[in-house]
């Protein structure tokens, strides 16, 4: 529960528990032995409280009532302390999916209420598939006793099973195999009582927004504050539709969320002095907040994939031998001059094509890998999803543009610009990437060779009319004085004349 103002969560506030399924057996023993050692016992006790609320034999809604009836059940001081430990448990129940919280705003007695609404526990085979909430209960029980715990939650199949090989065949019988229905004649009465006498939960309380709508008006002013100066200028676009739309292009653009917005719009100079809305500086703001959200997901997705990948590997049986996948020779790269010592170009290739891409840095770094270039690969791995045997022929690719002793810096920005454009190009195989880089070669090749030609072109081409140039002879000989008496008499001659013509 994200809370940042006590006073809105009070034993005051009114409440109401939902839920649409009821315990059976086996969710009390995976409260009690799954669950509780994870979130404690307090909040376990705090979620059978609310369970409760709703009568055991029913689903639905329970009375609306005051939270001083939790505080009271569980022995809390209606305080901030006491009220800091009640947010505390229902953030557990929330962490763990038993637990949902809602606050709607009633603008009737302009106050706040709470729903809570109770998840069921997963069952045994779904808890164990989902792999942050099993490492969670590892962190907490530790590795065997997790062992232990799933055996107690699951029976082994017959003795008599194990061991031979079965033909099963599902001989079930489908519905329309032993009942007809009737389904030439329409019963609206009975459909229009099923919908009225169904309890549907308000829409309107959920404030969602449709994917590719925007936001309207009542959506804003119930979460902006009310004692923000810029208040006065939301309430103004209730009747101008031309900011409201300016405000829902910002919102569509960078997938801004209400609560994003009504923070956004309570900052300073989002409003000029008349009121109107600083279309540059909203968009500036908001396209700061995508980038970070942006950050924050990016930073997510590598930490769940290095979870995923260290589950993979603890889960891996060391006595089955990893596969290993032969490459075609027209699809052989060469051996960079580091490795043509130690290993041929087929050992080279398989190398390529069935190494992590973390043992092939090691070997291109004989001490330590740099932590940038460890860290760029990683992005590429967990965010863009690039196959491993991808982002080998990448890293040859990049080495070989070191050793090739070229210009151009590896840096993070290149390096995710090619990923960025293996991604567009479909890159997907160990055959696709070696086609990528040889491509990009005879590209660049072709480069190189126009940039020679523009140079010799600017060197001998006849972009400008040839001057005579005044070269001493082969020989080296000079000019003798008859000649030079004879160069002095025709330049008088051509000065003469141009004096006469001027």
């Amino acid at each position: 529960m994200r809370m940042t103002n006590f006073l809105h969560f009070t034993e005051n506030h009114r409440y109401c528990v939902y839920r649409d399924f009821c315990l059976s057996g086996l969710d009390d023993k995976m409260l009690s032995s799954i669950y509780q050692p994870m979130v404690g016992a307090f909040a376990v006790s705090l979620y059978r409280l609310m369970f409760m609320h709703v009568p055991l034999e029913m689903v639905g809604y329970s009375a609306i009532e005051q939270q001083r009836r939790l505080f009271l059940t569980l022995g809390l001081e209606p305080s901030e302390k006491g009220r800091k430990y009640l947010i505390e448990q229902t953030s557990k129940l929330e962490a763990v999916g038993l637990l949902q919280t809602s606050r709607m705003f009633v603008p009737e007695t302009d106050d706040y209420i709470y729903e809570y609404e109770l998840q069921a526990p997963l069952s045994p085979s779904d808890f164990f598939n989902t792999q942050h909430l099993t490492l969670l209960l590892r962190d907490k029980v530790g590795k065997f006793s997790v062992l232990s715990l799933r055996e107690q939650l699951w029976s082994k199949e017959p003795q008599e099973w194990s061991g031979i090989s079965l033909n099963k065949e599902n001989i079930s019988v489908p519905f329309y195999d032993i009942f007809e229905l009737n389904t030439h004649v329409i019963d609206y009465e009975l459909e229009q009582a099923l919908t009225e006498v169904e309890p549907p939960r308000n829409p309107s309380a959920q404030h969602i927004v449709p994917q590719g709508e925007g936001l309207n008006y009542s959506d804003i002013i119930l979460r902006f504050p009310r004692e923000s100066k810029n208040r006065v200028f939301v309430e103004r676009l209730r009747y101008d539709h031309e900011q409201m739309g300016i405000v829902n292009y910002v919102v569509r653009k960078y997938d801004l969320s209400v609560q994003d917005l009504c923070r956004l719009l309570d900052e300073d100079e989002i409003f000029s002095s008349q009121g109107e809305v600083m279309l540059d500086e909203l968009q500036h703001r908001a396209s700061l907040h995508f980038r970070q959200g942006m950050k924050l997901q990016e930073k997510r997705q590598i930490t769940a994939g290095k979870v995923v990948a260290l589950h993979q590997e603890l889960n891996a049986d060391p006595d089955v031998p990893v596969e290993e996948h032969a490459v075609q020779m027209e699809y052989y790269v060469e051996v960079p001059s580091q490795f043509q010592s130690k290993c041929d170009i087929h050992q080279y290739n398989m190398m390529l094509r069935n190494e992590p891409y973390t043992k092939l840095l090691q070997t291109f770094f004989p001490g330590s890998v740099p932590a940038h270039f460890m860290e760029m690969f990683e992005k590429i791995d967990l965010s863009y999803k690039l196959p491993g045997e991808v982002i080998n022929v990448l890293i040859h690719y990049l080495m070989s543009l070191i050793a090739a002793g070229g210009d151009q810096r590896i840096n993070r920005n290149f390096v995710e610009a090619i990923a960025s454009n293996m991604l567009l190009k479909q890159v997907n195989s160990y055959e696709k990437a070696v086609q990528y880089i040889r491509d990009q070669a005879k590209m660049k090749g072709k480069q190189a060779a126009a940039a020679s030609r523009t140079r010799t072109y600017a060197k001998s081409g006849k972009v400008k009319p040839e001057i005579p140039v005044a070269l001493e002879s082969a020989q080296g000989e000079a000019v003798t004085e008859e000649e030079y008496e004879e160069m002095l008499k025709l330049a008088a001659k051509m000065q003469a004349s141009k004096k006469r013509g001027g």
